[in-house]
């Protein structure tokens, strides 16, 4: 009996409808003004683009154009007919740097100079005037008792390339 009573009680905790708090709620915001959504962005039409490349700069060719295409004067070469010969088989000594190079000796030979060229491999090359060596197309130009002048063929950073004299002294 006493579970009777216990399960009556709590049934009669059960019975009252207290979602007062939450319908005055829920008519509130029902009653406030709502709010306005801007118009959309009005689109504008795309306007093609014709790229007409016969009338235009080409995209990748370089800023600085030649100004003339007569050759120099004094005897000088024209920088654009400056460049290396990519076509011609590579010497043993131009897959080294002209620092890794020493020259251990000269000796002439029937009115001819030779020098003698030391790489980091140890091994003694024999070259002499027009011969290739150092990674930058330098061609033996001179060699005297002490030294060897070359020529060598680099970028000048403007999508061309230009001469340098080289001079390697022998070291004792």
């Amino acid at each position: 009996m006493v579970g009777l009573a216990v399960s009556v009680l709590l049934l009669s905790g059960c019975g009252g409808d207290n979602l007062n708090d939450l319908r005055d709620y829920v008519a509130e915001v029902q009653s406030r003004q709502k709010g306005r959504i801007p118009p959309l962005p009005v689109v504008r039409p795309f306007e093609r683009f014709v790229y007409d490349a016969e009338e235009m700069r080409a995209p990748f060719a370089s800023w600085f154009v030649a100004l003339t295409d007569a050759p120099a004067e004094n005897g000088e070469r024209d920088a654009s007919s400056i460049h290396p010969d990519e076509v011609r088989n590579r010497e043993p000594l131009e897959r080294f740097s002209l620092q890794t190079l020493r020259i251990v000796g000269t000796l002439a030979m029937e009115n001819e100079r030779w020098a003698l060229i030391k790489s980091p491999k140890g091994i003694v090359s024999r070259v002499r005037r027009g011969n290739y060596i150092g990674q930058n197309h330098g061609q033996i130009m001179r060699i005297d008792e002490n030294e060897i002048e070359l020529k060598e063929i680099v970028r000048d950073g403007l999508d061309g390339w230009q001469e340098r004299q080289v001079v390697l002294v022998l070291v004792e």
